[in-house]
């Protein structure tokens, strides 16, 4: 068996560059062909993609940096604190500036909208390579690129026109791996907990896997006390880049403790974590008990700290979720349901790479010696969190797919080398069939879900433009009088893009009230919705009946004020608004 020792080559290397800058391109080509439908129509993938557009928007029209208010959602009440990250809106700002020397005003931001993307996909291929570069081989990081473009969980979040904040969860997962593998304590610690920062701003998602790598670098100091400056440099980058960024960000507008982002508790979990594991390396050399104790007197004292300050975080982010809203909408949302939710095909998708990835990872341990096989361990940890986590979050799947896309890069590689050597075609052929499954466990999914971009977003609820034509019947929304549209959470994100029009709710967790508005008015009696409207002024309906959401709402309540819409049945106090064209979108006006 070949034992690998000291396997890390150059940090930066032209090779690897034109390695991944060509499969990347390659890659590119294959999405904008099989997405140019979509990419013309400006089909967005999920309706987050779009609310991040109109974020972006509102801030380029001068809207507040530190304001993410959704000022046109739910306007009644105020609107909606959104909590997003304006992180993410960097990019996609700075494309559509840079565009718009050269393109109008709406084609920068479409080409923009196509751009950041393919962008953040080619800084995932990178950082994946670049650890099968530096740690495998050549002939790895190549097929690392190849598994990352298979990865249909995994390309799904980062098509053109998935501009939403998943794609660069993924990019700085990956930085935080390769800040791991750097010699150096001080240098790789800082990168590692930078990322780790950045990832957990942008979406809260991300803590449990950053609280695995956190525990990796302890243990390290528990293997090696000179190790020890890894887990204060990490505790220390993540508590002083996490207080930076919150106040670049967030400003002082808003310190309330919500569990749904990074909120003053989460920074005093931080700034604890970074002060005491400094105090506890400055106490070395202690006796091996002593330092447990100490390594679990931080765990335990930061799980306190985020107890008694906000207990109700301790249940997750939708823990607080109204329990109507939860049932209509956060069930019906296919991507955040466990595995076993969604469809075999789909939870094969999901499972079968990571399951062979990380019997690959040990193997790559056991080729291996000295810190590389510790590192490798250290690794299938980490890919073992990360498959965990997608068995009940499915759109984690994509996180798990990218970690795997490393050492199933390495065996498939390995599969076809051997392959090669093989003089008996049968049995050549039968193993290149299994590096084939490896890559794609079901392979008509795959080239269906690249023949059908527009339903590309892993587990979403579809919209269906085509059938109902938004873009074009809107015409006549944008010749009315502005005010408040009633309409299917789904695609209420797509009437505000459309349209100047406000609508009661898009379906976002802390609009839980607006949300709960609407789903009350399609389930309840057309006279309550009609009082409900009256008293908030609502001006509008807006229905597209072949959708998903509709007909969940009207099995729900057969007798509701949604089942008698669907049935052709209009109440009297609704005016039909007539649009043009064959759209099946339907426009009411509501008369007090």
């Amino acid at each position: 068996m070949a034992i690998l020792n000291e396997r890390r080559r150059t940090a930066f290397a032209p090779e690897l560059y034109v390695r991944v800058g060509l499969a990347w391109v390659v890659i590119c080509v294959l999405l904008l062909v099989t997405d140019m439908q979509a990419i013309a129509a400006l089909r967005y993938p999920d309706p987050d993609d779009i609310m991040r557009l109109i974020q972006v928007r509102d801030l380029m029209a001068g809207q507040s940096w530190f304001d993410v208010t959704q000022h046109r959602v739910d306007a009644v009440s105020g609107g909606v604190l959104m909590h997003w990250s304006r992180l993410v809106d960097i990019p996609l700002v700075a494309a559509t500036a840079f565009l718009s020397v050269f393109l109008s005003g709406p084609a920068a931001e479409a080409a923009a909208a196509v751009a950041v993307p393919l962008i953040t996909f080619g800084c995932a291929m990178l950082l994946a390579g670049r650890i099968a570069w530096r740690l495998v081989s050549a002939e790895a990081a190549g097929m690392t690129c190849l598994a990352m473009a298979l990865s249909v969980p995994l390309i799904s979040q980062m098509r053109p026109l998935r501009i939403d904040h998943y794609g660069w969860q993924i990019v700085l997962a990956l930085l935080a791996v390769n800040g791991l593998m750097a010699r150096s304590p001080r240098l790789g610690g800082w990168v590692t907990g930078f990322a780790l920062a950045l990832w957990v701003s942008i979406s809260m998602e991300g803590l449990p896997l950053a609280a695995v790598i956190c525990g990796l670098v302890a243990l390290r100091w528990l293997r090696d006390r000179r190790d020890r400056f890894w887990f204060v440099n990490v505790m220390g980058a993540l508590a002083t880049s996490s207080v930076a960024i919150f106040m670049l960000t967030r400003g002082f507008r808003d310190f309330g403790q919500h569990c749904d982002a990074i909120t003053p508790v989460h920074l005093a979990v931080f700034v604890w974590g970074g002060a005491t594991s400094w105090l506890l390396a400055r106490c070395e050399p202690i006796p091996r008990g002593a330092l447990m104790t100490g390594l679990g007197a931080i765990a335990l004292g930061g799980a306190a700290i985020l107890y008694l300050a906000a207990p109700q975080c301790t249940a997750g982010g939708f823990a607080a979720l109204d329990p109507v809203v939860a049932k209509f909408w956060y069930q019906g949302a296919g991507e955040g349901l466990p595995v076993w939710e969604q469809s075999p095909a789909m939870a094969l998708q999901i499972v079968v790479p990571p399951i062979i990835a990380l019997f690959a990872t040990l193997q790559l341990a056991r080729k291996s010696a000295d810190w590389l096989r510790q590192w490798w361990y250290d690794y299938a940890v980490l890919l073992l969190a990360a498959l965990a986590f997608a068995l009940f979050v499915a759109r984690a799947g994509a996180m798990a797919g990218a970690l795997a896309s490393v050492p199933l890069g390495w065996q498939v590689s390995q599969w076809i080398r051997n392959a090669r050597n093989m003089r008996r075609p049968a049995k050549r052929a039968l193993v290149l069939a299994g590096a084939a499954l490896a890559l794609l466990p079901t392979l008509p999914l795959t080239l269906l879900t690249i023949a059908m971009p527009a339903r590309a977003a892993l587990g979403s609820v579809p919209v269906k433009a085509s059938s109902c034509a938004i873009p074009q019947s809107a015409a006549v929304l944008r010749g009315l009088p502005s005010g408040e549209i009633l309409a299917p959470l789904e695609i209420g994100p797509q009437l505000l893009y459309e349209t100047d029009h406000t609508v009661i709710a898009t379906g976002h967790r802390r609009g839980d009230a607006g949300t709960r508005a609407v789903i009350d008015m399609f389930t309840g009696t057309a006279g309550a919705a009609h009082s409900a409207l009256q008293a908030r002024g609502t001006a509008y309906l807006v229905l597209c009946p072949d959708l998903v959401e509709p007909a969940r709402y009207a099995g729900a309540a057969p007798g509701g004020f949604m089942a008698q819409l669907l049935r052709g049945r209009d109440p009297a106090w609704l005016e039909p608004v007539v649009v043009s064209g064959n759209g099946n979108m339907k426009v009411w006006r509501i008369r007090s």
